[in-house]
């Protein structure tokens, strides 16, 4: 990777939380290009978060391409499916749903498909990935997987799967239960990750529950990725909230600061290392952002 090695951004430029209840944003009627560019004035990074819900096409690709500077970053998060999560019928390429069983599921599961339409998938969203890669402005992809993905010999061989099923891509993974980083797995887990050149990504979160994992920091590839969701632990696992509420959370000035010296170390050891703030409420990501970027003087 060329350009900056420290890059701070958020989870999102597009929430509606941030686009219609908050003044971030110089108008609340911007298009998407003018927002896109504001924002891109700003960080020089994003992470894409509507790409879990339903697959990015190569046009839109391009269009964020066009519509944000050279030297700009868009990390990807992985289509649902491909992260073993339950997945709208409806968002599959018509090539994937044809090899679904004919009795109709209201939600999809990786398991579900055969070998042959798991490949077509995984195919699709590489193709989709095409222009921001050829335009070097593809970070990582990034796979966070639920709960349910436990330290199996099954998930770890679906995680050696991944360089190939994503040749030239950069893939990141983050982890919801901490049997991955229990004290008698954790290098395991790093030497596997390092082993395939897979990102680990660097979590801060609530604790205490079963998809929590420790705030643990590591490089395993060339890109190094910490994602803060802040500490909202009365919403971490409550059904029923959208996004916003469950990440509603304002980091202080003194949790920020105990963040830096892990991200320099972080810094010095990658050829690119981001940090994204998923404390997706309002303007509270943004804010948190901008006072990063200030205590690492990036």
């Amino acid at each position: 990777m060329s350009g900056r090695r420290l890059r701070v951004g958020t989870a999102s430029w597009t929430d509606r939380t941030l686009t219609q209840e908050s003044d971030w944003y110089p108008s609340r009627s911007m298009s998407a290009t003018e927002r896109l560019r504001f924002y891109a004035s700003v960080f020089p990074v994003v992470e894409v978060d509507a790409t879990y819900y339903f697959p990015p096409t190569p046009d839109l690709a391009g269009k964020w391409v066009h519509r944000s500077p050279a030297d700009f970053r868009f990390d990807i998060k992985a289509y649902s499916l491909l992260t073993h999560h339950p997945t709208k019928p409806e968002s599959l390429w018509d090539d994937v749903a044809g090899g679904l069983p004919s009795a109709r599921k209201r939600s999809v599961y990786l398991e579900h498909l055969p070998d042959a339409a798991v490949d077509r998938a995984f195919a699709h969203f590489h193709q989709a990935l095409a222009p921001l890669y050829s335009s070097g402005k593809l970070g990582g992809v990034f796979f966070q997987f639920p709960p349910w993905f436990v330290a199996s010999r099954a998930n770890r061989r679906y995680l050696e799967s991944l360089p190939d099923r994503l040749p030239g891509y950069q893939a990141a993974v983050e982890f919801r239960h901490g049997s991955w980083l229990e004290e008698d797995s954790a290098a395991r887990t790093l030497d596997l990750l390092e082993r395939l050149g897979l990102t680990y990504v660097c979590v801060d979160g609530p604790q205490g529950f079963a998809s929590s994992v420790p705030p643990v920091t590591a490089v395993t590839a060339d890109l190094a990725v910490v994602r803060l969701h802040g500490h909202n632990a009365e919403n971490w696992e409550r059904k029923g909230i959208t996004a916003a509420e469950r990440f509603r959370y304002l980091y202080s000035s003194e949790e920020l600061a105990g963040w830096v010296e892990p991200i320099h170390r972080l810094a010095d050891q990658a050829g690119e290392t981001h940090v994204l703030f998923n404390n997706c409420y309002r303007d509270y990501g943004v804010r948190n952002a901008q006072e990063m970027k200030r205590l690492l003087n990036c």
